[in-house]
């Protein structure tokens, strides 16, 4: 079969770069597909019709999405009219799995094949989701090794395609010359910043990150700057970083968080995806997170996992420090990177629990091109 209509949805930047380069890799087979969808710039740019803008849907939190309900409801009513109305050959769902596990199984009823891209977490919380995609999805897609026999055990039809960010993630020049163009002095140790990539979470761990560099300047002679998605700052408005930040140490850097990474000693990161750019890079670092007080609570009835930290869950031991809710405060965060910057053989075994996380994630074929192939061969 040769798909003419293909729905693609992602709600978050890391999906968005995803499920940019699987489309890519169809293309080579289909080039003549038309694509719809809930799409971020990147797959804007690949040529998806943006049924819905994903920025739209990206909050994170149990509390904090509620007041974004009504909105996001009607975001979902408007890609699912969408798809009953042009009935596209399948669907591909990325990332996001509240939102799009919600769409697989109204799209399955209406006998519309379904692709997931990014396995939920169920092996962490709400396993009680397997049953639906069991039945709702003809294959998943996997990024994490343990994920496909997890999955599998459960009746899934999973498969681990390696992680797309082990074939990508690259600084884009060398540490003196992207020193030299921020007026960064070589011989200061560089520590890294990266409070997330939503509004939210960043003014949450601003006040934390502003302390911590407070506590610091007084022990370690260190530049420090903060990676902010590009385009951040003015998105946000002037006085959002203003209000939070009252170091005038804290240099930002908005748009070149993989160099950020590369050529920092430490990293202070946002559990999430930049977690794990930092292992691919190799950078030590020191994780974190915080919600609101009730979001807290709730999740932690929900949460069944050794780590919080996908780098500590790969590596299946605490390698590196998670500061979370109640712990993540400025004197915590200024105490674990003193620690870590003073104790080399602490950063020697650091590092080489991150080699080990990249050589896991590493894989002989691109991950979208095994999952284009599967996808293709799912119509044979």
């Amino acid at each position: 079969m040769i798909p003419k209509k293909i729905f693609i949805s992602a709600g978050e930047s890391s999906g968005d770069l995803y499920a940019s380069e699987l489309m890519a890799e169809l293309q080579r087979a289909w080039p003549a597909v038309e694509w719809f969808g809930c799409a971020g710039p990147r797959m804007q740019k690949a040529g998806v019709e943006p049924v819905v803008d994903a920025r739209s849907l990206s909050v994170v939190g149990l509390v904090e999405v509620v007041s974004h309900l009504p909105r996001i409801y009607g975001e979902y009513r408007k890609l699912l009219r969408a798809i009953a109305e042009r009935r596209p050959d399948f669907v591909i769902l990325t990332d996001s799995p509240d939102f799009h596990l919600r769409i697989a199984r109204r799209v399955h009823a209406m006998g519309i094949p379904v692709f997931y891209l990014v396995a939920p977490q169920a092996w962490a919380w709400r396993q009680g989701r397997v049953r639906q995609m069991r039945k709702t999805i003809r294959k998943l897609f996997c990024l994490f090794p343990f994920e496909e026999a997890w999955y599998r055990h459960r009746g899934v039809d999973a498969h681990y395609i390696g992680h797309p960010l082990a074939r990508i993630v690259r600084p884009s020049m060398q540490r003196a010359e992207w020193l030299a163009k921020h007026g960064l002095e070589p011989g200061k140790k560089l520590i890294a910043l990266l409070p997330g990539s939503r509004r939210g979470e960043i003014a949450r761990h601003l006040p934390a990150l502003d302390e911590a560099v407070g506590l610091l300047e007084s022990q370690l002679e260190a530049s420090y700057v903060l990676a902010a998605p590009l385009g951040f700052a003015e998105k946000a408005g002037s006085e959002f970083f203003r209000e939070r930040i009252s170091r005038p140490s804290i240099q930002i850097i908005e748009g070149e968080t993989w160099d950020v990474l590369a050529h920092a000693d430490v990293a202070l990161a946002a559990s999430g995806t930049v977690t794990m750019e930092a292992a691919l890079l190799g950078t030590p670092l020191i994780t974190y997170y915080k919600v609101t007080g009730v979001s807290w609570m709730l999740g932690r009835f929900l949460v069944d996992v050794p780590f919080y930290s996908m780098v500590n869950l790969i590596a299946e031991r605490r390698l590196a420090p998670e500061l979370m809710q109640n712990e993540m405060t400025g004197a915590r965060i200024a105490r674990e990177t003193a620690r870590l910057l003073g104790d080399e053989q602490a950063l020697s075994e650091m590092r080489r629990g991150l080699h080990e996380i990249r050589a896991r994630l590493e894989s002989e074929e691109h991950p979208m091109v095994r999952a284009a192939r599967m996808i293709r061969e799912s119509f044979q």
